[in-house]
């Protein structure tokens, strides 16, 4: 079985994900569900030989000493792949994200309009959040693509690895791999200040180091994204303040409060009528009343009314608001709405009350 035919096999059957497991045959994501292909089952050969046919003999090594291994590939000019290498139960395991070539933009992904008024800040802090495979890396792509193509800036990212690969259009575009291009995030991010960067992207704030020198790159007048793997602006803030001892909190929440732009949190749900999935995104922006909120140590369970009653204003969107729209418009069934709401009996009620109407 050669891993060429089974990308492109993936690629047409418009999957995510594709899982290579011994005594399995290939597994594909498609719609969040995995599907086991028609196929003869995986032996560790099969999978090593895989493995030879996209990683360095370099890379090999490294995963042979360590048992771990995180790379991308490029398929011709079709996709890109995220891949991990891992020992499953003594055996290798290979999981492969599919990435396409091209970025699609706001528009298309369907995201709430009011990112593309977040991508025109010139400095501050702009999260975007959610589970794995929940579109996150998708998103800041076309919001990366918005910044791109009309603002003449220097933009430069940090990955572990590379995703999506952005060409030069109006601004100019630095596109740095930990392990490949750099030791580190946190020595990447010391070099990019040095880099004279308008915008710098980290793709995922893991630790206290790198969340505290994005914060400083935000305070020096940068534009900082990265993302969190957390499902709501209430998480995220709370996250954010775990990275750190109590007796720094306080330095860290005034510092958050002085940067922050907008948490986006998402969540890919099946559509109502055909294949596919759709996005729900909750949006919370860093205007007064939340930066106030965020500096008097405020407990952020009470983020989800700011986000409510910003919405006019704002565009501020919770994601009840999201997914009453969502049903409302046909994309989604009213189960799958009740089913990912914060407070299922008052949007219940909500849609009734539509009904009704």
């Amino acid at each position: 079985m050669i891993l060429h035919d089974l990308m492109h096999t993936a690629i047409n059957k418009r999957a995510s994900d594709i899982h290579l497991k011994t005594d399995n045959p290939p597994i594909f994501r498609i719609d969040g569900s995995l599907v086991r292909e028609d196929a003869p089952k995986l032996t560790e050969s099969n999978i090593m030989e895989m493995l030879a046919s996209i990683a360095r003999p370099t890379d090999i090594e490294k995963y042979k000493k360590v048992m771990e291994l995180d790379l991308s590939y490029m398929l011709e000019d079709i996709a890109r792949f995220r891949v991990n290498v891992c020992r499953d139960d003594g055996d290798t395991r290979i999981v492969l994200r599919i990435i396409p070539m091209q970025i699609k933009t706001i528009d298309e992904l369907g995201l709430p309009e009011v990112l593309r008024k977040i991508s025109q800040n010139v400095n501050g802090l702009v999260l975007v959040t959610g589970v794995t495979g929940s579109g996150k890396s998708t998103s800041l792509a076309a919001m990366i693509d918005e910044i791109n193509s009309t603002r003449p800036v220097h933009i430069v990212t940090i990955e572990d690895p590379l995703e999506f690969l952005h060409k030069d259009k109006t601004a100019v575009i630095t596109q740095r791999e930990v392990g490949h291009d750099t030791l580190s995030f946190a020595n990447a991010l010391r070099g990019a200040l040095r880099q004279d960067p308008d915008v710098i992207l980290i793709g995922e704030m893991r630790d206290a180091e790198t969340v505290r020198t994005a914060l400083a790159s935000a305070e020096t007048g940068h534009l900082v994204f990265s993302t969190l793997h957390t499902v709501d602006a209430v998480e995220t803030l709370n996250r954010i303040m775990d990275f750190f001892e109590p007796h720094q909190q306080t330095q860290i929440r005034k510092q958050l409060a002085s940067v922050l732009r907008a948490v986006i949190s998402q969540r890919l749900l099946p559509l109502k009528e055909g294949v596919g999935r759709t996005v729900a995104a909750e949006v919370l922006i860093g205007n007064r009343t939340v930066r106030e909120f965020i500096e008097q140590g405020r407990s952020f369970k009470e983020i989800t009314k700011l986000i409510e009653e910003g919405m006019e204003q704002y565009g501020m969107q919770s994601f009840d608001q999201a997914l009453f729209d969502l049903w409302k418009s046909g994309k989604i069934s009213a189960q799958v709405a009740l089913n990912n709401s914060t407070s299922p009996r008052d949007l219940k009620l909500r849609m009734q009350g539509m009904r009704t109407a």
